[in-house]
């Protein structure tokens, strides 16, 4: 009995060592597998990494196909909404951020403008002539891109009370003369807003306060369009504040003054030993209210004004004072139309004739009376089509003139501008300038422009 009871003890123990053995040897095969698992995750996911770092170009290139699939399976757009669409993409694609070293967001802007123009034979050889010379020449024409305009716009930093900082600067090639090589880079508006909700302080080179508004030309950037002829154009330092007042959501007064540098140019003081007399800045105190009604749609605004300074010449001060009036009536998106006018004595340091006073025989300097205007109709049929008929005159009190000044300039044209693409414009204007000498009558002069322009 004990001996069998021995041999079934020794049964077990073996059974037991052999168990042993076999759970060790499975253990470990366990653990092998798991160590070349993990070994094949690792190496799956540097793969899977890979992979996506590859796949990022071409997910990046897909996703314009993505949603031109997704456009394809909504109801399609309307002609209409599909040129607003790229409008406003072209908008936006069309300008080139950059950067500042105080890292305010800056936009280059601008319009390469392509001018082909021919002057009749009383245009003086001017790409832009401004009145009708008195003695005859030979018919030029030519081609220029010196009324190209690059522009910045700015975005600057938040002021106290709310207010926001923001600007814009302006230049062009015009400076200089038109002879081949001679295209000077010069500054045509700059200006520096501070801008709270119902108040504006800007200092900056622009237009008269007293005359915002101008006909739309692509014949004429270099110079602003109907210079002489009723649009106070000069675009000069100036220091302004304007202050808004509302009158329910769409009517309202806007309050403009300021201080205005005039530009006082007289070229027939030249010759005579009064032209080292003449103070060629001075400063103008303007004014300038607007009352509107109406949104962006169907809108009316009109605005007088008032501008006061005096002209130095020969120890002697000619007053300058004008009284202003400018207007938009827009009853709809079809039609619209602007103008401005001015009345009193010496406008010739805001771009008017550059006759604003005469100096007597006896030697006492008098002002010269004048009274302008000028006016355009626009009609839009399209929306990438545009006409435009405008004109505009100057009138100088013939009495305050010495013989073969001006005694009335007048100027009209028509023009129609047609979008090739969102900013690509193509336009043709003919145009008319009728120059009244006092003792050597009427000279004519027709200009005819074709002009191509890139707005970006």
């Amino acid at each position: 009995m004990l001996i069998r009871t021995l041999g079934i003890v020794l049964v077990c123990l073996s059974a037991s060592t052999a168990l042993h053995a076999q759970t060790d040897a499975g253990m470990q095969n366990v653990i092998d597998r798991l160590d070349r698992l993990e070994k094949q995750n690792q190496e799956l996911l540097t793969e899977i990494q890979e992979l996506r770092r590859q796949l990022a170009p071409a997910q990046a290139a897909a996703q314009p196909v993505a949603a031109a699939a997704a456009q394809l399976q909504s109801p399609p757009p309307t002609p209409a909404e599909r040129l607003d669409v790229q409008e406003s993409r072209t908008d936006e694609l069309a300008q080139t951020k950059v950067g500042t070293s105080q890292r305010m967001p800056v936009t280059l802007t601008g319009m390469v403008l392509f001018n082909a123009f021919q002057n009749g034979g009383y245009g003086g050889g001017g790409e832009v002539p401004v009145t009708a010379q008195l003695t005859r020449s030979a018919d030029t024409s030519g081609a220029t891109f010196r009324q190209t305009i690059i522009g910045l716009k700015f975005d600057g930093p938040n002021l106290p009370f709310g207010g926001k900082a923001s600007g814009t600067a302006n230049f062009d090639f015009w400076g200089g003369t038109a002879a081949p090589g001679n295209n000077l880079f010069r500054i045509r508006t700059a200006t520096l807003d501070l801008v709270w909700k119902n108040t504006t302080i800007t200092a900056g080179q622009d237009k008269p306060i007293v005359s915002p508004r101008e006909p739309t030309s692509l014949a004429q950037v270099g110079l602003a369009p109907l210079s002489g002829a009723g649009n106070l154009w000069d675009w000069q330092p100036q220091v302004r504040i304007e202050q808004r007042f509302a009158f329910g959501e769409q009517a309202g007064l806007r309050v403009q003054a300021g201080v205005f540098e005039t530009a006082e140019v007289y070229p027939s003081l030249a010759p005579t030993a009064l032209a080292g007399t003449l103070e060629h800045q001075r400063p103008a105190y303007e004014g300038r209210l607007m009352f509107y009604r109406g949104s962006e749609r169907r809108r009316i605004e009109i605005a007088p004004g008032l501008h006061i300074s005096d002209s130095h010449v020969a120890g002697q001060t000619v007053n300058s004072r004008l009284g202003t009036l400018d207007w938009l009536i827009k009853p709809s998106d079809l039609v619209a139309f602007s103008g401005a006018m001015f009345t009193g004595t010496d406008d010739s340091g805001l771009g008017g004739l550059r006759q604003g006073f005469t100096i007597l025989s006896s030697g006492v300097a008098i002002p010269v009376h004048a009274t302008g205007a000028w006016s355009q109709f626009a009609i839009f049929p399209a929306r990438r089509f545009s006409l435009h008929f405008y004109g505009g005159e100057e009138a100088d009190r013939a009495s305050d003139l010495t013989p073969n000044s001006v005694r009335r300039n007048l100027v009209y044209a028509a023009n129609t501008v047609y979008k090739l693409a969102p900013n690509v414009l193509a336009a043709i204007e003919a145009s008319q300038t009728r120059t009244d000498y006092i003792t050597s009558g009427i000279r004519i002069n027709n200009h005819y422009d074709l002009a191509l322009a890139y707005l970006f």
